[in-house]
């Protein structure tokens, strides 16, 4: 059984109900919206949202209709902001296939990132899940947040560890956080268990996004080197953060003008790629992962043993040691 067959296992039912639910949600009437909303649902990944929703639900309550509520609003909201993502970054391929701003333009993609987040709206609007769509749209505000405090900071190459915190808790662990919290309200969590869910996303996310961080290290191009897309993006993350801070001004001062001057450069940038493993950067960022994934497995084991428990941990170790 793979790891995410062996996650899934307590929600399987609600998982493949989900599958139908969701793409019931995206019938439209417009040829051109049907054909690329069939091209997203054909390569979804491992929904791993859905599945925080379910999970979380399941763990405090039995799941409801507000569950698969939660969840495709969630859902719909994730895949607008890639979509969008794609379109500000001018990225052309994700996950190995064509992005749709490659396919259709950058005009109907933000079209459809738009018509994917209307829907999610619309269907907690009907079905009266006020409380769901509040945590959801506090996640949008957030996120955005997020996303033009680490634009502000790779222009000014200024970014402090305390600030890098900031910046990833607001571009992923809300969401990851809005998921839990979600799935908690869609079964009549107490206030507690709402506020533990929440914590536990968050603590989650962390972990996720400086693990997604440390595989721009680990990741290798053809010729076996790794790839260093963040800095290429003029992205500082944790394990550069923390080599930064043990230097000498003038060095420091001479990372950040190669950065800045030469980021699309390989044959510059690796250097600073192959320094910051020296230096402990890797472990460092490693280290802190760790405390962020144990800070949500201690909230996880104040819960009764059950299913979704124990998937809901297994979910935090794959988070924390996946290769992609």
């Amino acid at each position: 059984m793979s790891i995410s067959s062996k996650i899934k296992a307590p929600i399987e039912k609600e998982m493949k109900e989900f599958e139908r639910y969701f793409k019931t949600q995206l019938n439209s009437r417009i040829p051109l919206l049907t054909i690329i909303t069939n091209y997203v649902l054909r390569r979804k990944g491992k929904q791993m949202r859905p599945m925080l929703v379910f999970l979380a639900a399941k763990l405090n309550g039995n799941i409801t209709d507000a569950s698969y509520t939660a969840a495709g609003l969630i859902e719909l909201l994730h895949t607008a902001t890639l979509i969008h993502d794609d379109v500000v970054d001018e990225t052309y391929q994700r996950r190995g296939f064509f992005s749709i701003n490659a396919l259709w333009r950058s005009k109907i993609a933000v079209l459809v990132g738009d018509y994917f987040l209307s829907v999610g709206l619309i269907s907690a609007l009907k079905t009266k899940q006020i409380g769901v769509l509040e945590v959801v749209s506090d996640a949008v505000k957030e996120m955005s947040e997020g996303e033009l405090l680490q634009i502000e900071k790779s222009r000014q190459l200024n970014i402090t560890e305390e600030v890098y915190y900031d910046v990833i808790r607001m571009k992923t662990a809300t969401l990851i956080a809005a998921c839990t919290k979600a799935g908690a309200y869609s079964v009549n969590a107490t206030e507690s268990q709402l506020e533990k869910m929440q914590q536990f996303g968050t603590y989650l996310g962390m972990a996720f996004q400086i693990r997604d961080d440390l595989l721009d290290y680990e990741k290798t191009n053809l010729a076996g080197k790794p790839t260093g897309n963040d800095l290429k993006e003029k992205k500082i993350t944790l394990p550069l953060i923390h080599v930064l801070n043990q230097m000498q001004n003038g060095e420091k001062r001479e990372i950040l003008r190669t950065i800045k001057r030469h980021h699309k450069n390989e044959r510059k940038i690796a250097p600073i790629m192959h320094m910051v493993k020296e230096r402990g950067g890797i472990e460092y960022a490693r280290l802190k992962m760790i405390e962020y994934r144990d800070k949500a497995l201690n909230i996880l084991d104040t819960y009764p043993e059950s299913d979704a428990r124990e998937s809901l941990r297994e979910l935090v170790y794959f988070t924390t040691t996946r290769k992609v």
